[in-house]
């Protein structure tokens, strides 16, 4: 039981006792104390006044008069109008230190055989092009966002859908064809996703110059644009595609294999990776299968031309397409299929679907459209929305080949965190491997904890040079303050000091901290409820700032007795051991030494 409880439990008591009645646990309201107020923790009054049939003042001196005599945790107490400021004793805290230390763990939580499965979707690449920095953004945040469930004790699938299919891809196959000359990886000495977005910008490229010279005979840009030779070509090719054709699927296979490779590699530095991957190509047919069992069902219905729409005026949107005439499916019929896969696959309890701001529309409609077809969280699914990620410069376009590619903004952050290391001399005394190691962990914590102290459903403008800064709210300056505790303990073991929670008088830095620690669980929590890995990267970023503080004011090798350094090594090793944690559900390593 921690503090908070502890003290819950014995208001409950002080109440019965004083008046009569035992008060609901809900109506124990508990807040921290404003730092203009002496306390830790602070008792709201009103909700007893009704029992007590006093002033609120009243009932707090009462209460507090109570706690401090009986619960063996209230050492003083203050009242200020309906609000009870209650100090917390020494012994209390210092028990408190101590359960964290206990738990490697403390303030998360393991799933159990009665966990909720909650499936979360995110990534959801183009087999044409590279990741790009949006694709960063969005990976970031559904691995953050997995292992955030994962601490609430939840059991986890981490699912990715691949767009394998469709006109972009068929636009860089036909590219290759034509201006590839075979080309491949290995003799391009590219990886395979840069090797098919180079060909998707080439078609681009080879297609604007089309419509100019259609346009110059004077066609309209409309008309230009849909009947350019390599348009039609690749539509050509689409066709093909779906009725099955040995050589196009043949090509389509081999780029694909080049793409994952890519992928793959890409992923692995992000640290992102995922427990089951699914195919468009594998997935369409199975959800234009699951509109057609609608049909029939009179859910969906069929219009003169042939296709097939889902009226969804009565629940305050508009018409949906979900078949097109020719029969070919759209976005909506896929994820349907998608769905009912998965649906098979895993025993789902709540769907989370890491995807853009611009698709909020797309995810109420496939919300109301799966709960009609009888899956179970549909009317739940969780679109866990958020927004762009804009450069200094405007907005990317992959067509035109002005994205900023995954691969080498990470390799550009390791870079800059490297100079910067050298620069500023911290680690003269590695070894060159070492070097390049802790250039890796700073560099792609530093790209990491810029993305995700954003509130995920706001805009964000990305900045490189300010996500390395070593002071400020950065991922560097967390890491740095990590890699001095870890040296402290280090020099504390080689001086034969060991860390304990010795029977100290607290000062209140110390007491403030043990609290922060504390606070982790409900942090935590409170991340999970909302989906929100920015509330842990804030929580990081204020225990680091508070620990800095403390380690300022008081030392702790240094220390005027035995039993000081003694407890404030093993305060500092808490503190490590909560910002490791934190920051693991960021995704971001922390180095032993920086």
């Amino acid at each position: 039981m921690n503090i908070e409880e502890r003290i819950q439990q014995a208001a409950i008591e002080a109440v019965k006792t004083l008046y009569g009645v035992e008060p609901e646990k809900k109506s124990v309201q508990l807040q921290k104390t404003r730092a203009e107020f002496e306390g830790n923790l602070t008792l709201v009054v009103f909700p007893f006044v009704k029992i007590a049939k006093k002033k609120p003042e009243e009932v707090g001196e009462e209460i507090g008069k109570e706690l401090v005599e009986h619960s063996g945790i209230v050492s003083a107490y203050n009242v200020v109008k309906g609000f009870l400021n209650l100090s917390i004793a020494d012994n209390a805290w210092r028990e408190m230190l101590a359960a964290i230390n206990a738990d490697e763990h403390f303030g998360e939580k393991k799933a159990t055989e009665e966990s909720d499965l909650v499936m979360i979707e995110y990534s959801s690449p183009n087999t044409n092009k590279p990741l790009h920095l949006g694709h960063v953004r969005n990976n970031l945040l559904g691995w953050s966002l997995s292992r955030i469930m994962e601490a609430n004790g939840h059991k986890v699938v981490k699912t990715n859908i691949v767009n394998d299919r469709g006109i972009h891809i068929c636009k860089s196959m036909l590219a290759w064809q034509k201006y590839g000359n075979g080309e491949t990886p290995e003799t391009s000495g590219k990886k395979g996703d840069h090797l098919i977005g180079d060909y998707y910008v080439a078609f681009d490229k080879h297609y604007r110059e089309e419509v100019k010279k259609l346009m110059a005979q004077g066609m309209d840009e409309e008309k230009a644009k849909q009947e350019t030779p390599l348009i039609k070509e690749a539509h050509d090719m689409l066709v093909k595609w779906e009725n099955n054709d040995p050589e196009v699927r043949a090509l389509w296979a081999r780029m694909n294999e080049w793409v994952y490779a890519g992928f793959d590699e890409t992923y692995k530095m992000m640290g992102v990776g995922f427990d089951k991957i699914y195919y468009e190509s594998q997935t369409y047919l199975e959800g234009k299968e699951k509109v057609e069992e609608g049909l029939e069902k009179g859910i969906f219905y069929r219009r003169d031309d042939n296709s097939v729409w889902a009226n969804l005026t009565e629940d305050g949107l508009d018409e949906k397409l979900l078949l097109r005439s020719d029969g070919t499916s759209v976005y909506m019929t896929q994820d349907i299929g998608t769905a009912k896969l998965r649906y098979q696959d895993y025993p789902i309890d709540k769907m989370i679907y890491v995807v853009g701001n611009e698709q909020n529309y797309h995810f109420q409609v496939l919300s109301l459209l799966l709960d009609k077809l009888g899956f179970k969280w549909g009317k739940d699914l969780v679109h866990f929305s958020y927004g762009m990620v804009e450069l200094p410069n405007g907005k990317m376009k992959s067509r035109e080949g002005t994205v900023v590619d995954a691969d080498e903004l990470m390799a550009a952050m390791i870079e800059d965190a490297r100079r910067t290391s050298d620069e500023l001399g911290k680690n003269a005394d590695m070894t060159e491997e070492e070097k390049q190691e802790i250039a890796r962990i700073v560099g792609l914590g530093a790209l990491k904890y810029f993305i995700l102290k954003v509130d995920a459903r706001k805009n964000m403008l990305f900045n490189p040079e300010e996500s390395i800064d070593f002071n400020g709210n950065t991922g560097p300056f967390i890491q740095y303050t990590y890699a001095r505790i870890r040296s402290i303990l280090r020099k504390a073991a080689e001086q034969g000091i060991e860390a304990k929670c010795t029977d100290i008088a607290l000062a209140q830095k110390e007491v403030d901290l043990i609290q922060k620690i504390n606070e982790y669980a409900a942090v935590v929590a409170q991340a999970g409820t909302d989906y929100s890995p920015s509330g842990i990267a804030s929580y990081c970023y204020e225990l680091t700032k508070q620990f800095n503080q403390f380690y300022h004011d008081y030392s702790i090798l240094n220390a005027d007795t035995d039993e000081q350094k003694q407890f404030r090594l093993l305060l500092a090793q808490n503190v490590a051991k909560t910002i490791k944690n934190g920051m693991a559900l960021l995704g971001i390593e922390v180095p032993e030494r920086m």
